[in-house]
């Protein structure tokens, strides 16, 4: 009698598969907790170099992921520290034939809650980052790049830009003719806008005029030859984003110290300055 009594309370084969397929499955639970984690971590590190791409310099921070990249990997670790310590009982109890009818619900209910407020919590951080997101973006499409009236070679590696009265083509033609009243040669004229609408795409009015003599210029390329290669002088005549037209220039004492002109010969390259004055009045 005691035997069969004995044979009737040992666990079944099916009693320990069930505990390993359960002990299994939490192990994937928390081994994706881990694996979530990690990635909501990595999440933040992105994040972070997409705004310094966006903005160099930028010093903000976006390090609530890594918290909560963090809290995810320990929660999985937990997981599996707490299956692991589970599973050893529960055989332990299979062992012995001293199995309860019901388990404890805590650990379940407790990681479905930690996953509920992460979840949640994530949710607003993203919200609040997409908000932010949209806000710097637009801020920066409302800013422009217009120059100062007349900027320095410094601030502008060599550039210098003035305002123009007219629009873009009227400009063009004001320096076109003042070109030919000084006999200066118009050696190439480039329509940047122009072409871009043959390929379908669209920009501001953006001309580039080419000009020159070589009474003016070969006197230059035997005193220093590297002037050749921002030879003959170009003037950009373009518009900004808020339909302001500007002139553009190479400043001629920038030409004489990037290829160490004579004092003597900057009256050469000078010339440019009141071209486009004459253009832009």
């Amino acid at each position: 009698m005691e035997r069969s009594t004995e044979t009737k309370q040992k666990a079944d084969l099916r009693d320990y598969l069930a505990a390993e397929r359960t002990f299994l499955a939490w192990i994937r639970t928390g081994l994706a907790l881990m694996g979530f984690g990690f990635v909501v971590a990595r999440f933040g590190l992105f994040l972070r170099q997409l705004q310094f791409f966006r903005q160099p310099g930028s010093a903000s921070s976006t390090g609530l992921s890594l918290w909560f990249g963090t809290a995810l990997i320990a929660a999985g670790v937990l997981v599996n520290l707490s299956s692991a310590r589970r599973h050893v009982q529960l055989v332990r109890e299979l062992d012995k034939a001293e199995t309860e009818g019901s388990r404890s619900l805590i650990p379940a209910l407790a990681t479905a809650l930690f996953l509920t407020l992460v979840g949640l919590a994530m949710a607003i951080y993203l919200v609040s980052v997409r908000g932010s997101a949209n806000i710097e973006s637009q801020n920066i499409k409302e800013k422009t790049m217009a120059p100062a009236t007349t900027t320095t070679p410094e601030t502008s590696k060599g550039i210098i830009s003035k305002p123009s009265n007219h629009s873009v083509e009227k400009t063009v033609e004001k320096l076109k003719t003042v070109l030919q009243s000084k006999e200066v040669t118009l050696f190439a004229f480039v329509d940047h806008s122009g072409e871009a609408a043959k390929i379908g795409m669209k920009m501001p009015p953006t001309k580039l005029l080419i000009f020159g003599t070589p009474k003016a210029g070969t006197p230059l390329m035997l005193a220093a030859p590297s002037i050749a290669i921002d030879l003959p002088l170009k003037i950009l005549v373009w518009e900004d984003n808020q339909g302001k037209v500007w002139v553009s220039y190479n400043s001629p004492e920038y030409l004489k110290q990037r290829h160490g002109l004579p004092e003597e010969l900057l009256q050469n390259v000078s010339i440019i300055e009141t071209l486009a004055v004459k253009a832009a009045e």
